[in-house]
């Protein structure tokens, strides 16, 4: 249900910014041929780039909201990221076609002819793409649509953009001077940084992000408040499958005298109260096994934490464990990315534990820094 309610409200946003801007597009379209202005027949072409990038959100949202299937088992989510991608270089194509036309007009300039019903018809325009693009922008941060919020974005600065050739348009009313044309570059080069920024964004979110901070602390809180015997949760790692759909897994320290019965109860427990309050599905919840029989254990890892973390590079220490009969301790060390050599830094590590404790097999995971 809260999906379907997500899709109709992009849905019915990106339509009024369809009818909006076709309507702005419409009437700068005739005003700049009629004052053979330039600059504002390019604001009239970013506007129908616009009602487009509102028609690519409305495919992408209902491409993305189609069930999982066999050959999807993951859902269509990312499709949205994919239409996102599509609005970045249909503004970065409106961009270098509006650039290539006002160096056309600097090279052969013609003289604007303003009047008053053009001016108060770019006047209201400004006004009315300030509060669509507020609208817009706020409704995408609300159901979490990075086209939307990329639409509200772009639509404040068109604001200004048409603003700005109302300024071009005192200036030669005053001054005699006309600046259309560079006014035009100006334009473009807004436009193009504006796609260019969309399709950074856009990309880093399909690479793969950082979970974000508070997300991660908020997920490994709710893990430790399952069970009050749960030492510590770790290597926290969510898989974006779109907006609001998260593939997850976790770490978690327990004692070694927790049975298998136990174990599947706090696991299972873990997974619902995660996706309850997160939103989160857990694929899966690995164990790290805390010694709580052998009491040389504490004393061993105490020794072991303190080799570890005089490396400066060595954000943390966890799962530790280690079998006395057997000779054999093990444990994790998340490296972090700041290292100038992350597996020399390692590879440090693990010669100076194995040389503190010489008759143990020393038994080091790599981690990476993935979640606060």
């Amino acid at each position: 249900m809260l999906t379907e309610n997500r899709e109709k409200i992009i849905v019915r946003t990106s339509i009024l910014g369809i009818v909006a801007n076709i309507a702005l597009a419409s009437f700068k379209a005739l005003v700049g041929l009629l004052s053979n202005s330039i600059a504002i027949v390019l604001d009239a072409v970013n506007n129908l780039t616009d009602a487009l990038s509102s028609v690519v959100t409305i495919i992408g949202t209902k491409l993305a909201g189609k069930p999982a299937d066999k050959q999807h088992p993951f859902g269509h989510g990312r499709a949205e990221y994919l239409s996102a991608l599509v609005i970045a270089l249909i503004i970065l194509y409106a961009g270098i076609t509006s650039l290539v036309e006002s160096v056309k007009k600097i090279i052969n300039p013609s003289t604007p002819d303003y009047t008053k019903s053009a001016l108060i018809i770019v006047s209201s325009a400004v006004i009315v793409k300030i509060l669509l693009g507020l609208f817009v922008k706020r409704t995408g941060k609300k159901v979490n649509s990075d086209s939307l919020v990329a639409s509200g974005q772009d639509a404040l600065m068109d604001s200004i953009i048409s603003a700005s050739t109302l300024v071009a348009a005192a200036i030669f009313l005053i001054f005699g001077l006309s600046l259309e044309a560079y006014l035009g570059v100006i334009i473009s080069f807004a436009i193009i940084k504006s796609g260019i920024d969309t399709l950074r964004e856009t990309l880093s979110k399909i690479l793969g992000e950082r979970i974000d901070a508070q997300i991660a602390h908020a997920i490994k809180k709710t893990v430790a408040s399952v069970d009050p015997e749960i030492r510590g949760s770790f290597d926290l790692v969510l898989n974006n499958y779109g907006p609001d759909k998260h593939i997850g897994s976790i770490h978690i320290e327990v004692p070694d005298t927790w049975t298998a019965d136990k174990i599947d109860t706090v696991t299972r427990k873990i997974s619902a109260a995660v996706y309850q309050k997160h939103n989160v599905a857990m694929a899966a919840v690995g164990i790290y096994s805390v010694n709580t029989k052998q009491n040389s254990a504490a004393e061993i890892r105490s020794q072991v934490s303190k080799i570890v973390h005089e490396h400066k590079d060595i954000l943390q220490m966890h799962g530790f464990f280690v079998d006395e009969e057997a000779k054999v301790m093990r444990f994790d060390i998340v490296v972090s990315f700041d290292s100038p050599n992350m597996q020399v830094m390692y590879d440090h590590v693990v010669s100076d534990v194995r040389e503190a404790f010489p008759d143990y097999d020393v038994q080091v995971q790599f981690d990476f820094d993935i979640s606060d």
